[in-house]
């Protein structure tokens, strides 16, 4: 069991360096975290269909298939939709942090990183991907959304939001600094193949926000111009 009482949760490992790829299997074992591996994005994608990780560390520059093209592809199935990713690249610009989000991932580290924070950004990641899954209570903040009630309170105050601000929230809440598109949210929120003018989530953003300062606290969605919405 991890620090965190996390027992054995599976992260696989895909870089394409094998120093990188040993040194990053060594610390999270100790860490006590069971790995595996694979050198590119489409071993990743077989390793992925044949013993299914709890998290994916991905990094961007990889042969074969990208991080980011893998990212796509594990987003765009049923199964892998909702697998925590966090991509790791030596890009630090803005635009590059943005697109690597853009394209699904849940968190992105710079190289060369703390093992400590990326341990913790991985223990956080787990933490949210299951208590998504078993419709455990989200919070962020002094926000708390119960998925199976849909019942929502800030600062102890239920708030009165419609089914569609709960599922956006729901989102949001899920994974905090995630920047989400606006054509994410369409996919998420209403569904693959439904046709929702991407400003139908600016309507209903601005609603979401409403509510949630209703009571006098701050906005905590952020705009993020040119890429899409983010909680915190």
């Amino acid at each position: 069991m991890t620090g965190s009482g996390l027992v054995r949760a599976h992260v696989l490992i895909v870089e394409d360096e094998p120093a990188q790829r040993a040194l990053l299997a060594y610390n999270l074992s100790a860490e006590g975290f069971r790995t595996s591996e694979a050198a590119d994005g489409e071993a990743a994608l077989e390793a992925i269909a044949g013993d299914p990780p709890d998290l994916v560390l991905l990094d961007w520059m990889l042969p074969r298939l990208s991080g980011i093209e893998t990212c796509r592809r594990l987003r765009a199935r049923a199964a892998t939709r909702d697998l925590p990713v966090i991509l790791l690249s030596a890009r630090g610009e803005d635009e590059d942090k943005v697109r690597g989000l853009e394209a699904g991932a849940d968190d992105y580290m710079v190289k060369p990183w703390s093992m400590g924070e990326l341990v913790a950004r991985i223990r956080a990641q787990l933490r949210r991907s299951r208590a998504a899954a078993t419709g455990a209570a989200l919070g962020h903040g002094d926000i708390l959304l119960d998925p199976e009630t849909h019942r929502v309170t800030r600062a102890g105050v239920q708030l009165r939001l419609g089914p569609t601000e709960v599922r956006l929230l729901a989102t949001l809440m899920e994974r905090p600094g995630r920047v989400w598109s606006r054509e994410a949210l369409l996919d998420r929120v209403w569904g693959r193949g439904i046709h929702v003018d991407s400003r139908t989530v600016d309507v209903h953003m601005g609603r979401l926000r409403k509510a949630l300062m209703a009571g006098g606290g701050d906005n905590p969605v952020r705009t993020v111009r040119g890429a899409g919405y983010a909680l915190g």
